[in-house]
């Protein structure tokens, strides 16, 4: 549908997008959605990430929801991989409510954010304040209920216009926003100020045929931090390491290559709240690095599509070499339903 010139919304009114992905992910069990995720992990750490913030957001009911983050929570205990857990049941209005989002958002904030908060199972909520999707007033009640129920806050902002989602980050304290393509110059002042890091996604609107990028260039020179990411996800982008991230933050975002370091540690791991033992090599923190096959460090994003990840070493001990990832116990940590089976 894309490549017919269907747009991103459209294709998601039309039930594909993320209601295709919901449908799929509700229809499996744990123990399939729990192997999916380590195989993906896997390939990760083959290529030299060491930490991942795994989102929920593809069961939009409240069973499924915790369904998803308990599988993620099994995937963390298992996994060689450091896992943060989000809560974006947020993420789309799911088919049984139609077009009624002021009634999935009750649900959202009166059980959903509860319930996760009981169980323990995420560090933070996300919302996709967009057009047609969660507007700025729903998406500021329920960052705010989720930050009432210990959460921190995040937000998926200014993707695909200019809603208002950068000034709301700063606004509600978001750790970090995600996207920001369309962003005001008052909104990422006000992230700069607030302390709000901007997480930018390039792969995103490549995947997608989009014209414009994230002003990554305009950011960084007004002093506003720039974290960058995969958004690995099934409908906009299937990026599945950071060194193909960093090439295109290169070639269309004109970052440096030092840029993108900063980008892809440092900067990356206080956009999960985790820059105070993880991001940088210095004692006190924790022993995560990578050993790339390479003369100079401008040839992990210049030998783009290559995976130049000759050894990974997390916590001090090697985890995967030349692309294999060392063998670890698959049950050691799954726990409740049938991901424990």
């Amino acid at each position: 549908m894309r490549l017919e010139g269907a747009s991103y919304l459209e294709i998601l009114e039309s039930g594909g997008g993320i209601i295709s992905t919901v449908r799929n992910t509700r229809a499996a069990s744990e123990r399939r959605l729990l192997d999916d995720v380590l195989d993906r992990l896997d390939l990760f750490l083959a290529a030299g990430t060491t930490t991942v913030e795994i989102k929920s957001g593809y069961g939009l009911e409240t069973g499924e929801e915790m369904k998803c983050l308990r599988v993620i929570s099994a995937a963390g205990r298992i996994h060689p991989v450091d896992v943060v857990p989000t809560f974006m049941g947020a993420h789309a209005i799911p088919p049984e409510f139609g077009r009624d989002a002021a009634g999935y958002v009750e649900v959202l904030v009166r059980e959903m954010i509860p319930a996760v908060a009981r169980a323990g199972l995420a560090k933070y909520a996300d919302v996709f304040c967009e057009k047609g999707v969660f507007g700025v007033e729903e998406s500021r009640r329920i960052l705010l209920e989720a930050k009432r129920f210990g959460m921190g806050a995040k937000i998926h902002a200014d993707e695909l216009s200019c809603l208002g989602g950068a000034e709301l980050a700063a606004e509600v304290g978001a750790v970090s926003a995600e996207h920001l393509l369309m962003s005001s110059q008052r909104g990422l002042e006000m992230m700069r100020d607030a302390g709000c890091v901007a997480v930018l996604l390039p792969v995103v609107p490549f995947f997608l045929g989009q014209e414009g990028y994230a002003p990554a260039r305009k950011m960084i020179d007004m002093g506003l931090p720039v974290a960058l990411a995969t958004d690995f996800n099934p409908g906009t982008s299937t990026a599945q390491g950071i060194p193909l991230v960093m090439t295109m933050a290169c070639a269309m975002m004109k970052m440096s290559p030092e840029e993108c370091f900063t980008a892809a540690t440092v900067n990356a791991a206080w956009a999960i709240g985790l820059g105070d033992r993880l991001g940088s090599l210095e004692p006190g923190k924790q022993a995560d690095l990578v050993v790339f096959s390479a003369e100079t460090y401008h040839e992990v994003p210049y030998r783009f599509g290559a995976n130049l990840a000759r050894h990974v070493i997390k916590r001090g001990k090697l985890v995967a070499s030349n692309g294999k990832v060392e063998r670890y116990a698959r049950n050691s940590g799954a726990q409740g339903g049938s991901a424990g089976q």
